[in-house]
């Protein structure tokens, strides 16, 4: 008997791959040709990085509703529900339809002979295609996954990719080296097509790929430009373009580069935006767990994903730029795949206060609150309070700030989600 509810289709296909990360294109290639899915949409946007893809997949979907466009998006993971993962038109999906899509994609999987065992991933990114390809959309944003080359939405052909950055994370699965990732996330690319570069300064591998294939780049610093001009202004600069734009409503600084990465990614499409569409799009565009905040008698409670030494940076580098009244006391709870201590040093002694909690419901890579203070030995993190939740986490630190102090909630989007699902519903 097959699924019949969301919920039921989740707790289904997380059990159809043993592998909950299985790299490669062949299973999601032939099972969307067993589909005989199409184009996505008229144009294509892919969006890879380390850092800030979310935000860019944002960033471009405002900007081209403004422009009037019908734009679906499919990103991930998600924070409180599945459907976050798969917007059309600025909507999340309800659940009748993304049942309809689960339903089309086993009925593919299964139906031709060998049955093909896709992962959580695979199966959600063909049910994605599959409403996408149903909706008559003039744009579809994909955000990659993991990597690029070998990550499902790689089967889709992009009218432009984007790279945002390129650092350390996932080493086990896509190198040890910037040059190594950068080879896996070119990998998105396309031969005589336009490849967005949110870096100054990107690997060789990437540029050399580039190269090799075909792929025009146009490069932060180089090929377009931008700076702030004051407190409610920045521009936007190319030969021949110069746009005048309010600040992103999403903080820190790094969200400048991403507004940039989006605007050259829509101007390498070479479609009509009206020139009022760059400016809407930049102050509308939301994402929940960036940096947001919340107030709790006095008390400041930012919320942030950042889950890497990359992201850490950046986020040291917002709380340099707004630092909080009294104290910052951290609530930081992390995967037993991440690099906890790289993390706890990006963010330095701008932290008053630790405490650490555990992610043991979230899944074969989440950890004990003692395994992580064991991994951050000999850091003032290491030696913060333990709390087996980042729910009892937030409650403990909430406890102990006074009135102007700022609680920051970050380390994975487990803990952005469990924060958020607290904060919602008073636990804390």
């Amino acid at each position: 008997m097959p699924p019949t509810t969301l919920a039921d289709w989740l707790a289904y296909i997380e059990r159809q791959n043993p592998r909950p990360i299985d790299m490669g294109l062949e299973r999601v290639r032939e099972v969307a040709a067993r589909m005989q899915l199409g184009r996505a949409a008229r144009h294509v946007i892919t969006v890879g990085g380390t850092n800030g893809k979310g935000s860019t997949v944002a960033f471009i979907e405002a900007i081209a509703r403004a422009a009037g466009w019908k734009v679906g998006a499919y990103t991930s993971p998600h924070l409180l529900a599945y459907n976050e993962r798969v917007r059309i038109d600025g909507h999340d999906v309800d659940d009748a339809s993304l049942v309809a899509a689960f339903a089309a994609v086993e009925a593919a999987r299964t139906g031709k002979g060998r049955a093909v065992a896709l992962t959580y991933f695979e199966y959600g990114t063909l049910a994605a295609l599959w409403l996408f390809e149903r909706s008559t959309l003039d744009l579809a944003i994909l955000e990659v996954g993991l990597g690029g080359r070998l990550d499902a939405v790689n089967v889709v052909d992009a009218d432009v990719a984007v790279i945002t950055t390129v650092d350390l994370d996932h080493q086990g699965w896509l190198g040890n080296d910037r040059e190594q990732i950068g080879f896996e996330k070119a990998g998105i690319a396309r031969a005589w097509k336009p490849l967005v570069l949110g870096e100054d300064d990107p690997p060789s591998s990437v540029l050399g790929h580039a190269y090799a294939i075909g792929a025009s780049t146009w490069r932060a610093g180089n090929d377009f430009f931008f700076e702030r001009i004051d407190d409610a202004r920045w521009r936007w600069r190319e030969v021949g373009c110069e746009l005048e734009l309010p600040l992103p409503a999403l903080a820190a600084p790094v969200q400048l580069r991403n507004a940039a990465a989006a605007i050259a990614a829509l101007r390498a499409l070479d479609a009509t935006i009206p020139d009022d569409a760059w400016a809407q799009g930049v102050a509308a565009a939301r994402l929940p767990g960036r940096l947001q905040v919340f107030e709790r008698s006095g008390v400041e409670v930012v919320v942030d994903v950042g889950h890497n030494p990359q992201a850490a940076r950046e986020l040291a580098a917002w709380l340099d730029a707004v630092p909080a009244a009294g104290r910052c006391l951290a609530v930081y709870a992390a995967l037993g795949d991440k690099d906890a201590s790289g993390v706890v040093a990006a963010i330095g002694e701008r932290v008053d206060g630790w405490f650490l909690a555990g992610l043991e419901s979230s899944g074969p890579r989440g950890t004990s609150v003692d395994a992580l203070a064991a991994r951050l030995a000999g850091t003032a993190a290491g030696r913060g309070d333990r709390h087996p939740t980042v729910a009892a986490a937030l409650s403990a630190a909430l406890a102990h700030a006074h009135r102007g102090d700022r609680v920051l909630v970050f380390g994975s989007f487990h803990t952005a989600a469990e924060a958020l699902q607290s904060l919602a519903t008073g636990d804390s």
